[in-house]
Formats: structure tokens, C-alpha cells, sequence
């Protein structure tokens, strides 16, 4: 077995964490959204890169689910009193890596070459791979006009009213040179924002092609339990955007490329609707608090996969 993970930032990180316990480096490839990645301070920041592969290095911030642990804010402290920009909190070790990344990248190695360089030197064995090495960035459209991404998450806090979302190229995006798709049996995608983490991805048109013509099985598992959002502001956004914050609402969003869609067991009254899609359901607590939970739901999702014909 071998499978391609598609992911944002802190809810898909935790599915992944998951995965590595039960899949070796040579069974699954994590694939990031790059959406959320942005020029701040004359560094390159990529937000759900790095949150996932603090995650898998155990080297994440257990109390945000982002940033690292054991972090100290000198460098923050320091900008705040020359009155520089400090909305985007970036810890003194955070910032090294930043440092490091952006110095290569300007020495011209491409940013999947650098991402796994930087998992490497974690002691990450998995791989990690950004979507694409081109320039690929969310905006934002709310009542207070057009945020980027970064600007609508974190210094506004996700608070204005979200009207759309765009995804921008200043070229059309190509997919990673390292995710070569007839190595993969199967393909699932993560229980990250579909809005804000899966539709950058998409904005790949190889990848959004291959998944609309897919001759392996796709599997998503759902961001939304019950009628919120496990994490993060997908909950708010579907009511923004008028459509009912369920399960099913997401299992229609992506009806077009998955085979499977994971529920949590309080929303096992959504099994009909779903499977009227053309839909196999399968229904497994998918709330992650512990490593336990991470575990047993990369245990079911891959079970999944096997009862769709994927070999072990």
C-alpha cells in the first residue's frame, strides 16, 4: 500500500501523525497546501509545511498545534519595542528555520527540495512534499475587503465575514515534480478546511484532473462533526457562505473526485444521504485528542482502503 495524503496545517497534521505510526516512509507521502505561505519580514513562511513537520518530528507546540515547543520570543520582544510588525508571532527557533529556508531558496533550490532537507535534519522519515514550487497564494474576499490569506487568519482572527475565496498564480501551478501519481494505490485527503487547505490543492489542475479521472480510490474524512468544526473556522465560513454546516454538505463540496468519506459516529444519521451520492461511508470516532485516536483513525482509514480493493 501506498498512499498519497493530501493536508493542511493542524487538523490534517494530526491524521498524518497518525499514519506514520501504522505506514512506513515508502507507504505514504504527505502532499501540503502551499496556499497559506507568504513573504513576511523578507522570509519565507510556509504555516502548514512547518506545522506539519514540527508534528511528525514531535517537535510541535502540544498546547497551539503549531509552532514548536520549548520556544522562547526574544527576537519578538525586540522588534515590538522598535515598533516593528509583531502580529505574526514567529518564535526564535521558528525563526531559524525561516532563516534557513528562505537562504536557500534564494541560493535557488526549489521549496520541495528545501522542505525535505528540513524534515530530513528533524529526523522526519516520512516525506513531506509542498503541492507545488510555484507561487500559489489564498486570498480571502470578506466584508472588509480583500485579505490575504495570513492577514484574514491571524491578524484579523478569522472575524470578518467571508463572502469567497480565490486562489492565486501569477502562472498556472505545477504539481511537485516529487508526486509522481502512478506510484499511488490510493489517495485521502485530510480533515483540513476545504475552503482554506483542500482547495489550494486543487488549484493544481494536474492533481484537481488526475482526482476527477482517478483510477485509484479517494478517501476524505470530514472536517465537520456534528454541526462545528473540529478546528479551526470551517464551521463559520459554510455559514458565511450559506451552505448547512453537516457532513453531508462536505460530502457534496467534494462529490465530484472520493469514492469514501470517514463521518464521526454522531453523525451516522448522514449514511443515507451520503451513500444516495455514490458514496461509500464509513462511520469511526474521528475526534483526535489523544495519539491513541490519531492511531485508530489512520488504522481505519487504511481499513477502509483495503475493503476498496487496496492491498496491504
Amino acid at each position: 500500500m501506498n498512499i498519497l495524503t493530501l493536508t493542511g496545517g493542524i487538523g490534517g497534521a494530526k491524521l498524518a501523525l497518525g499514519l506514520s505510526h501504522v505506514l512506513g516512509p515508502d507507504q505514504v507521502t504527505f502532499a501540503v497546501n502551499v496556499g497559506d505561505d507568504f513573504e513576511h519580514l523578507g522570509l519565507h513562511i510556509s504555516p502548514d509545511i512547518d506545522t506539519l513537520t514540527y508534528t511528525l518530528a514531535g517537535e510541535v507546540n502540544p498546547k497551539t498545534g503549531w509552532g514548536r515547543s520549548d520556544e522562547s520570543w526574544q527576537a519578538m520582544t525586540a522588534l515590538d519595542s522598535l515598533g516593528g510588525e509583531t502580529w505574526f508571532q514567529l518564535g526564535d527557533r521558528d525563526l531559524g528555520l525561516h532563516l534557513f529556508r528562505t537562504d536557500l531558496l534564494k541560493q535557488g533550490m526549489s521549496l520541495s527540495e528545501v522542505t525535505d532537507l528540513i524534515r530530513r535534519q528533524l529526523g522526519v522519515q516520512h516525506p513531506v512534499v509542498p503541492i507545488t514550487d510555484d507561487v500559489l497564494r489564498t486570498v480571502v474576499n470578506t466584508e472588509r475587503g480583500t485579505l490575504d490569506f495570513q492577514e484574514y487568519f491571524v491578524k484579523h482572527r478569522c472575524q470578518p465575514r467571508v463572502t469567497s475565496v480565490e486562489y492565486r498564480q501569477p502562472q498556472p501551478a505545477s504539481l511537485s515534480p516529487r508526486i509522481q501519481f502512478e506510484n499511488f494505490d490510493g489517495i485521502l485527503i485530510c480533515p483540513s478546511n476545504p475552503y482554506l487547505s483542500i482547495d489550494p490543492l486543487l488549484a493544481v489542475q494536474e492533481l484537481d484532473q488526475y482526482l476527477r479521472n482517478r483510477t485509484v480510490p479517494v478517501i476524505a474524512v470530514s472536517p465537520i462533526v456534528g454541526s462545528d468544526s473540529i478546528k479551526g473556522p470551517t464551521a463559520k465560513m459554510m455559514q458565511e457562505l450559506g451552505v448547512p454546516t453537516s457532513c453531508t454538505t462536505i460530502a457534496e463540496y467534494y462529490r465530484d473526485f472520493i469514492d469514501g468519506f470517514v463521518i464521526d459516529v454522531v453523525d451516522e444519521e448522514h449514511v443515507a444521504c451520503i451513500t444516495k451520492l455514490g458514496i461509500q461511508v464509513a462511520v469511526r470516532p474521528s475526534v483526535m485528542s489523544t495519539l491513541e485516536d490519531k492511531i485508530q483513525l489512520a488504522t481505519d482509514c487504511i481499513s477502509f482502503f483495503e475493503s476498496m480493493g487496496v492491498c496491504s
